[in-house]
């Protein structure tokens, strides 16, 4: 059973303070009877209104996100703005992220209200691929290339990467694709084979691309096609 406070916040634009305050002045009713008190458990069937409004709780939500450098992939920050930030309020309530990017990295960001749906993104025991568009700061080598391919060994990590994904689109431009997600993972790979990053912007997680047409900053609901193709 879920509390009467966190229902009013989620099934509106209220915030879970200003949810208390209306319940406490008098606003709330519950099957028809006004309740004062936020922290009642509400059963399945409760009929819930606001100032005379019917609240229903929204389904699961599944958004992509195209982040630009300095948002950092948290739900709050006192310091730097956040994924979250970009959207509206009313659509930002219970979002998490599934799968973070560094402040500096661009590009692909899934946040949604569906716990199941990204474990199956971030777990470590699916296989979810994760493209990459690097930009570096020399050519990369054909041996550099095939030893990418074939997994390298990070410092400090006593475990060789899994092989990896390399196309080549210019010297110093690749795609890599991984299927794991170590701890700066792209930078220390290509620090292993002597080069430096110096942009990186993700394209892919899984099957869903980051749409083209949206700008940094720009958000938009994935498909049913995309939110049915994590499985």
């Amino acid at each position: 059973m879920v509390r009467l406070d966190q229902f009013i916040a989620t099934s509106t634009a209220l915030s879970r303070k200003d949810a208390k305050r209306a319940i406490s002045s008098g606003r709330v009713q519950v099957d028809g009877n006004v309740c004062k008190t936020p922290n009642t458990k509400l059963p399945p069937e409760a009929e819930v209104t606001l100032d005379g409004q019917a609240c229903t709780l929204p389904g699961e939500r599944y958004l992509m996100l195209n982040k630009p450098a300095g948002v950092v992939s948290a739900t709050r920050d006192s310091d730097h703005p956040t994924a979250l930030d970009l959207l509206p309020r009313e659509l930002s309530g219970n979002l998490h992220i599934a799968g973070r990017l560094d402040a500096d990295t661009t590009g692909l960001l899934l946040l949604t209200t569906d716990g199941q749906w990204s474990h199956r993104i971030t777990s470590p025991r699916v296989d979810c691929p994760k493209t990459y568009l690097v930009t570096l700061s020399d050519d990369l080598s054909e041996p550099a290339v095939r030893e990418l391919q074939q997994g390298v060994s990070l410092r400090n990590d006593p475990q060789p990467t899994r092989p990896a994904g390399v196309r080549v689109l210019e010297p110093r431009l690749i795609e890599l694709t991984l299927s794991e997600g170590r701890y700066h993972q792209v930078k220390r790979m290509l620090a292993a084979v002597g080069n430096h990053v110096e942009a990186l912007h993700r394209l892919r997680i899984g099957a869903i691309t980051l749409d083209s047409e949206l700008e940094p900053g720009q958000f938009r609901a994935l498909t049913p096609e995309e939110i049915g193709s994590v499985d």
